[in-house]
């Protein structure tokens, strides 16, 4: 990637950083290498690819954009969100431990506690944002520090900057999950971050047809992770590294269309009488506010709330929309409704889900780029009709 890349515009990296016109034909979209291996001029004399699984250029294409995009050295692709957090995770040894946020995705609870923790990787929880809540779980066995912002699904925002103070006070390293916000929002690498991990399935890809994950970070931090990504093998194919850099190349668009969006609906809903609670960080009431206003561009494109009525109203306005469809992940142009309990966050026992605030009562709106009026009407039918 040329330096001019390095130094333009969120909107032109997202289109050109990584995607130089091809050598071979001068094709000016990135070609899909759909091959699993590479003719060698002689044995380990090649033209910088072996084997799909170590490398691809397409895949390399990608892994250029991201790290643009993140203000990291390098990135890494990896077949879904998910392989990125596990690879990640493989950093810590037997005895190691991370603290983290309660509040975070379904499948990274279940991957910490179910996969890493009979492994003897222990994680503390937090219910507390601020920098104290982390250093009173931290000991000398802390290595790593995990953290979502906004998290998933309460929204809650959490202040990079301090947090990564201290976890290198202590020796650690943090890794933010900026899934909810993408590059376009925030870069949690320029406040100090060391890794930053997204599901590019999300908001990255945009258009809810492809499973994919990435880490961005420095190089040398990303060395061990690169050898596992190779070793363990879990890399997305061509085709799905294709469909994530062509939605990239509109991520700032439709980003601030999702933002726009969301925060009218939010506006709204916090009025509705059916409504009792409304979790979204662009409300100047939120909690998490004005931290958002100095760490992100806008505020994003998902909302949770909860109705008067609790699980029984959730469940008649989760089956009584008609733009917004019943359905997990989020991040694409269209507009989805979930219930966390029973689908996200379904991996993480009852008890705890709702003594962390995810009970039956929380429904989960991913916000699309549709008319907002055509949003708001859908949801006042719904909520209309309660």
């Amino acid at each position: 990637m040329s330096q001019e890349h390095h130094e333009a515009g969120f909107s032109t990296r997202a289109i050109h950083a990584g995607q130089d016109p091809d050598p071979a034909t001068g094709a000016t979209v990135v070609p899909i290498y759909a091959t699993s291996t590479f003719t060698q001029e002689a044995p380990g004399r090649h033209k910088g690819y072996e084997y799909s699984r170590s490398g691809n250029p397409t895949r390399a294409a990608l892994e250029s954009c991201l790290a643009a995009l993140e203000g990291g050295e390098a990135a890494l692709a990896f077949a879904s969100g998910l392989a990125a957090t596990t690879a990640v995770l493989s950093l810590l040894q037997q005895g190691d431990e991370v603290v983290a946020a309660a509040d975070l995705y379904g499948g990274t609870y279940r991957l910490l506690e179910r996969v890493f923790r009979p492994q003897g990787v222990i994680t503390h929880y937090t219910e507390d944002l601020e920098p104290e809540g982390f250093a009173a779980l931290m000991s000398q066995r802390t290595e790593l520090v995990w953290i979502e912002t906004p998290t998933n699904p309460l929204l809650q925002i959490l202040d990079i900057a301090a947090i990564a103070e201290l976890a290198h006070r202590h020796g650690a390293i943090l890794a933010v999950d900026s899934t909810f916000a993408s590059p376009y929002l925030q870069q949690p690498l320029s406040l100090g971050a060391d890794l930053v991990v997204h599901s590019t399935t999300k908001y990255l890809g945009g258009h809810s047809d492809l499973i994919g994950g990435a880490v961005v970070g420095r190089r040398e931090q990303l060395e061990p992770v690169k050898f596992y990504q190779n070793a363990a093998g879990g890399v997305p194919g061509p085709f799905d590294a294709w469909l994530a850099l062509r939605g990239i190349k509109t991520l700032g668009v439709r980003m601030d269309r999702h933002c726009t969006n969301a925060q009218a609906l939010a506006s709204w809903l916090a009025g509705q009488p059916q409504v009792q609670k409304v979790y979204y960080p662009g409300l100047p009431e939120a909690p998490g506010h004005a931290l958002a206003s100095r760490q992100m561009r806008a505020f994003g494109g998902m909302i949770s709330l909860r109705l008067h009525g609790g699980a029984q109203a959730a469940h008649h306005l989760l089956t009584h929309t008609r733009l917004f469809s019943l359905a997990e992940s989020l991040g694409g142009v269209e507009s989805l409704i979930c219930h966390p309990a029973t689908m996200t966050h379904a991996s993480i026992p009852a008890e705890l889900r709702i003594a962390r605030g995810v009970d039956d009562g929380l429904v989960r709106l991913s916000v699309g780029i549709e008319d907002e009026s055509d949003l708001r009407d859908d949801l006042h039918q719904a909520l209309g009709s309660l």
